[in-house]
């Protein structure tokens, strides 16, 4: 799966009504039992078949490298499955009636717990703050999650244990920042020296300093992370593991056979396996599933430049950069054949660029219609002129590199959706990247999303916040990655509309909830009506668990890991 930056919601006066069920600050790391004696099963045994690379979630594009920075990293707060706001590193959620929201909409300040210390025994106060906003803003650092922060005008520690956000324009997403996913802390003590152009250099991006429950004691990129627990961390006595073992590597069929049939592993990641073989693995009795259907979605990612000219964005591509195309391509692909023949339960089809929450969520047609697709074909003068099978025109032939990354389902959508532009004319070449290589983020690497070396390219991402904001402002302009600004950025579609941008902007200022939902709906439909993207799969978060494996709940706003204080062994 790939990352995306999401936004956030109001409480107190300036809630989003409706999307955040209650604002109660309830300490994720609570919990009502306690920690086993120590025995031969205090290891949990994690198994993501996308092995994390780096362990500093802001330097990267892959939810795999997020979850294992989570382990060790916290933000200051986040939201559960119910969208109820939980603590981590903040003491208080910010309200207009304690003073946290400012009135006017401009700024948020935010009371941070005292007594915590990161790993290595320093203390964490507003500084650190502070310094993970100049860190990731900084231009020549290259931070994936850059574009999260660009609504701060600057950050102010007003005390060790208070900080203060202000904004460059009335922003009723205020926890835009320092929220979730993409709210993860760094220290200062050990990034001070890596900011900008040294920011890959800095250690603590294989070893990483945190507050958070476990801290790693060995790494090795691709391969496995070691972690202990951390002695440091605010309630260390009431962990459930002294190890962990996070392995990666191989694939998800084998990582879900390992939890769900062998019990070989107590919990595995993005289980994107077919439905049938899933449901022969559950059988088995040695694990079971947790599914979460939130904000995850698999598309079709339509490349508008030239692939062959490396998507300099002066060099359209010679017809995806067609709007009648892109339809033809949407109505051509039957979502319901790949939904119901390969995700089963865990899928469904959809032609909604934001899936949830509902209220965010724009209805599509995602009927195939091939008689219409081919219509929009002829028209725009895309005929099999020369009789080979292929539509051309002007000497020019509609074939097709289509990439993703390896997984038998993905491999087996590629599939169908090739024998779907068959029947319409287009010629598809498909291409399979290892997922290592894939979501790296590696800019030298011309096989990564950002580089994008093809026509059509597949993965899963959404928004990570109930407001899916940020996610939206994926397809604007300056989120384009290019060789300038070294292949960074969530756009890798190349599409490039300045109304679309203006219209993202005034959402940012948009204060009246209604309002705001509105032009959140009509940015999406912008998106769907131009086939700038095309959604397939409604996805479920799919893990793996042990049946001896408590605590694991997911939740669609951050990530698998994000309550593993309370996980315990039965």
């Amino acid at each position: 799966m790939k990352r995306a930056i999401a936004p956030t919601l109001l409480c107190g006066s300036l809630l989003l009504s409706g999307v955040l069920a209650a604002c109660n600050p309830q300490p994720a790391s609570e919990t009502t039992e306690s920690s086993p004696a120590a025995s031969a099963d205090d290891t949990l045994r994690l198994l993501y078949w996308q092995a994390p690379t780096i362990l500093n979630p802001h330097l990267s594009t892959g939810f795999k490298d997020a979850e294992a920075s989570r382990i060790t990293l916290e933000p200051l707060a986040s939201f559960d499955a119910e969208g109820e706001m939980q603590l981590f590193l903040a003491a208080e959620i910010p309200t207009l009636e304690n003073g946290g929201l400012a009135e006017d909409g401009r700024s948020v300040t935010w009371k941070l717990k005292e007594g915590v210390t990161w790993s290595d025994g320093e203390p964490f106060t507003a500084e650190d703050v502070v310094f993970t906003h100049e860190f990731i803003s900084d231009p020549a650092t290259g931070a994936t999650s850059a574009g999260t922060y660009e609504a701060i005008a600057s950050v102010e520690a007003l005390d060790d244990h208070t900080v203060r956000v202000n904004f460059t324009d009335v922003t009723p997403a205020w926890f835009l920042v320092f929220v979730g996913t993409e709210g993860m802390i760094l220290p200062e003590h050990a990034f001070a020296d890596y900011v900008g152009e040294a920011a890959r250099e800095a250690p603590a991006n294989l070893m990483p300093i945190g507050t958070g429950p476990y801290r790693v004691t060995e790494f090795k990129p691709g391969d496995v992370v070691l972690y202990e627990a951390n002695p440091e961390y605010r309630e260390a006595d009431d962990l459930g593991f002294q190890t962990l073992e996070l392995k990666g590597g191989g694939d998800a069929a084998s990582a879900a056979r390992a939890v769900l049939q062998t019990g070989d592993a107590d919990f595995a990641y993005n289980l994107q396996v077919e439905a049938s073989v899933l449901d022969e693995l559950v059988a088995a009795g040695e694990g079971e599933l947790a599914t979460n259907f939130g904000s995850l979605m698999e598309r079709i990612v339509i490349n508008h430049s030239d692939p062959a000219q490396d998507s300099r964005l002066d060099a359209p591509h010679p017809f995806l950069s067609e709007e009648p195309v892109r339809q033809a391509i949407a109505l051509a692909i039957d979502r319901e054949a790949i939904a119901s023949q390969l995700y089963g339960a865990t899928g469904q089809p959809t032609a909604s660029f934001v899936v949830a929450p509902p209220q965010f969520v724009t209805e599509g047609d995602y009927a195939q219609d091939l008689e219409q697709a081919a219509e929009l074909l002829d028209a725009a003068g895309w005929v099999d002129s020369n009789g080979d099978g292929r539509r051309d025109r002007d000497g020019v032939e509609m074939q097709l590199v289509f990439q993703t990354s390896v997984n038998p389902l993905r491999q087996k959508t590629q599939e169908i959706i090739k024998q779907n532009l068959a029947e319409l004319g287009l010629v598809v070449e498909l291409k399979s990247i290892d997922p290592s290589v894939y979501f790296s983020g590696d800019p030298a690497n011309t096989d990564t999303v950002e580089r994008f070396r093809a026509d059509l390219q597949m993965y899963t991402t959404g928004n990570t916040s109930p407001d899916p904001g940020a996610y939206l402002q994926n397809y604007t302009c300056d989120q384009i990655p290019t060789e300038a600004n070294g292949w960074t950025g969530d756009n890798p579609s190349r599409y490039c509309n300045p109304d679309y941008d203006e219209r993202w902007q005034q959402s940012l200022r948009e204060l009246d909830p209604d309002q705001r939902r509105e032009q959140l709906a009509e940015l999406s439909q912008i998106l769907i009506t131009g086939a700038h993207v095309i959604p397939l799969v409604h996805r479920a978060e799919t893990a793996g668990v042990s049946q001896s494996l408590q605590g694991v709940n997911l939740t669609p706003w951050d990530l698998n890991v994000w309550n593993i204080a309370q996980w315990r062994r039965e």
